[in-house]
């Protein structure tokens, strides 16, 4: 008999009886991953990488948006890490438009051109829920988690998308942007949208980092609790810019494990069943 027949029986059998939910990634962990599209800012079909567990569900989502190096290696494989741990993990390409072309050349005619602008992105985040929510293994509960630029951007969704169900920002520098350093991409900083958030708030950040440095996550964690946003900032000594980056100098394992449980705790609370 085949072993994944086997696997599937049993998962059924299970399920009858009660005794069993598949709610931690742990009891069945096999899972698939491709690349699908979704409909995004003004009509366009987006690439957007998705990874689910096997079987039925349901399952939470968590839409993971990319730093600015772009649609990578490393942000899927975060994207996997969702699917391990019992959520559908969907990472759109904000770059899609800038391509085709590697993630590193892509990134960078997205930065001559000022970055992705802010009303392309809430829409193409808006696009990734209409197709998580058509999905029948889907629970009904969507969560959002970026990383640097994608930290920024999860600020600006959490603030323009009132459904979200819950949000995670990793070290998202220019929440907090002066009047010079607004551009047409980027005409409003996040920072202003804030009493507009109804999804809790998770922030993650290193004490080392300059961007955002210090003095701008205490503020905006001020602005936050002015508003009454539920929320929680984890700070890391030791830990500056991307420390989750398994493959880069700035990597710190010790930080990055109890970050994560942070994160699992978060998405755990507000979108399971």
């Amino acid at each position: 008999m085949h072993p994944y027949s086997y696997t599937l029986r049993t998962l059924r059998a299970c399920r009858k009886k009660g005794s069993q939910r598949m709610t931690t990634g742990r009891e069945y962990e096999g899972m698939m991953a491709e690349t699908v599209r979704v409909t995004g800012d003004g009509g366009d079909e987006i690439g957007a990488y998705m990874a689910r567990p096997l079987g039925g569900g349901p399952y939470p989502a968590v839409i993971v948006l990319h730093h600015m190096p772009g649609w990578d290696d490393a942000t899927k494989e975060i994207t996997r890490k969702f699917a391990h741990y019992g959520y559908i993990g969907i990472d759109p390409n904000l770059h899609y438009r800038e391509g085709p072309g590697s993630p590193d050349d892509v990134a960078a005619v997205s930065r001559a051109a000022g970055g992705v602008p802010d009303s392309r992105c809430v829409a193409d985040v808006e696009g990734t829920m209409e197709y998580l929510r058509s999905l029948p293994y889907h629970n009904g509960k969507i969560g959002i988690i970026g990383f640097c630029s994608g930290g920024r951007q999860v600020y600006l969704c959490a603030g323009s998308i009132p459904d979200l169900d819950a949000a995670v920002d990793c070290w998202g520098g220019r929440v907090i942007a002066p009047a010079d350093e607004l551009t047409e991409q980027n005409p409003v900083a996040p920072i202003a949208m804030t009493a507009n958030i109804k999804a809790p708030l998770l922030g993650i950040f290193g004490n080392d980092d300059q961007s955002p440095p210090p003095a701008d996550v205490d503020a905006t964690e001020a602005e936050l609790k002015k508003h009454g946003i539920t929320h929680e900032f984890h700070r890391y000594d030791g830990a500056g810019h991307g420390f989750f980056a398994v493959d880069r100098p700035g990597y710190r394992p010790v930080q990055a494990t109890e970050a994560w449980g942070e994160v699992w705790k978060w998405f755990g609370k507000y979108l399971r069943d």
